[in-house]
């Protein structure tokens, strides 16, 4: 009985898996591996309103490759109605419905949910949940580490813990960050961003990390039918095995998709622009010294880009829009005709650090 109601549930799943998101949100750069990843999701087995399914569903349907059940470990508002004494029990039936299909990966996490000073900190590749449930959180902490978890602070902006909204350290957090306890740090949540959780994960050396920290449907939240889509971090690895992805998170290299935010250090977000922005087509009419080109954006992601450079465009100005997948033509005046053209650019929705955004160059050549 339990074996056929377990292929019934495959079978409901199947359909997710056929119409997902076939082709990568983002191209790599070369000779490397990105995943798209959410790293903080919550079923009803904490207080979350979905059975983990849905999960698996919503990340087949929106092109992720890996998530983390990460259920609340001590706040259990469903317990009389959904009693479990197992803390990996999402974990366990989203892992067992993800058989059969290779497109995403689940991981095993939780979350250690606190008043401040500690707060809530997520740990993810975890091997056992139950073991993290303890009355120190520290303690807690502590045993996510002796399993090689990978563990990152949770919404420092959040107001019901911060009334300002400002992420803060507090000496708790300054002094597990000095012992590299907590290796990451949640700069997008649900639906904000904070560029004073970008401050700290750049002074302390924290991984960049942003997440749907989803409770109920992805499509309400993100308005997803409507072209939106949930905080995805990409991670940067050298391959794709596990055990590859989560030494790229320790290793910081990743980079946040939020809204029409790209969010990362430069050494992470530059390739990938240059890998999903190219410049090609470089040509002139006779007799005239007016370079016509052309921009392709290969990401899901709008480009809004300032030219920096000394020439003016003959049809657009400095400022302009290139739209998810897209191609747009632009005419250069360039005084006389050149073989190559160095372009200059400023992404003005790619933010490398508080107040800065990134800044890369292409070029175009005569074909």
């Amino acid at each position: 009985m339990l074996k056929s109601f377990k292929k019934i549930l495959f079978l409901l799943l199947v359909p997710s898996v056929l119409y997902s998101q076939t082709e990568p949100l983002f191209k790599a750069p070369k000779d490397l591996y990105l995943t798209a990843t959410d790293l903080h999701i919550h079923t009803v087995f904490s207080d979350g309103s979905v059975w983990p399914d849905i999960r698996l569903r919503e990340a087949l349907r929106e092109g992720l490759d890996l998530i983390a059940m990460t259920d609340h470990l001590e706040y259990q508002p469903h317990k009389e109605d959904i009693p479990h004494p197992d803390r990996n029990r999402s974990y366990q039936i989203a892992s067992e419905l993800a058989k059969g299909q290779e497109k995403l990966r689940v991981i095993n996490g939780a979350e250690i949910t606190r008043e401040m000073p500690i707060g809530h900190i997520n740990a993810v590749f975890i091997k056992d949940a139950n073991k993290l449930l303890r009355n120190d959180a520290v303690s807690s902490i502590n045993e996510a580490n002796a399993q090689e978890a990978f563990l990152f602070m949770n919404h420092p902006n959040w107001d019901a813990q911060r009334s300002d909204g400002i992420a803060r350290l507090s000496p708790v957090h300054e002094d597990l960050i000095k012992k590299k306890l907590i290796h990451g740090v949640e700069v997008v949540n649900e639906t904000t961003f904070s560029e004073e959780a970008l401050k700290i994960a750049l002074e302390s050396n924290l991984t960049i990390i942003g997440n749907s920290d989803i409770h109920g449907l992805t499509d309400w939240l993100f308005e997803i039918p409507e072209g939106g889509h949930r905080p995805i971090t990409f991670v940067i690895s050298e391959g794709g095995e596990i055990n590859q992805i989560k030494e790229a998170l320790f290793k910081g290299k990743t980079f946040v998709w939020f809204k029409d935010l790209l969010i990362g250090k430069e050494e992470n977000l530059l390739p990938v622009i240059e890998s999903n922005l190219l410049a090609e087509n470089l040509k002139y009419e006779k007799g005239k010294q007016i370079g016509e080109f052309t921009l392709t954006n290969h990401s899901s992601a709008i480009l809004n880009l300032r030219y920096t450079g000394s020439f003016s465009f003959h049809e657009d100005g400095k400022i302009f829009q290139i739209p998810p997948r897209s191609k747009k033509v632009l005419k250069i005046k360039t005084l006389t005709n050149l073989d190559n053209i160095d372009l200059p650019f400023e992404l003005m929705n790619g933010i490398v650090a508080p107040d800065q955004n990134l800044k890369f160059k292409l070029i175009v050549s005569k074909n």
